[in-house]
């Protein structure tokens, strides 16, 4: 025979450990320096440049 399992026990862990996930990955949004929030903000715009440096036709072009 399988070994019994609370369901009330089993759900209340599961939504711990969702709600410990989502704590974390605010701890690692949230908890940084404002240096590091910066920089983070320049890497992404200079990404979103590069990539539309790239488009191959202007967006008037497009739309005409």
């Amino acid at each position: 025979m399988g070994e019994i399992v609370n369901l009330r026990r089993a759900r209340k862990q599961r939504d711990r450990r969702t709600k410990e996930e989502a704590a974390q990955a605010n701890r690692v949004a949230h908890g940084r320096s404002k240096a590091e929030r910066e920089l983070t903000a320049a890497q992404a715009r200079l990404e979103a440049a590069k990539l539309d440096a790239h488009r191959r036709g202007r967006e008037a072009d497009d739309q005409a």
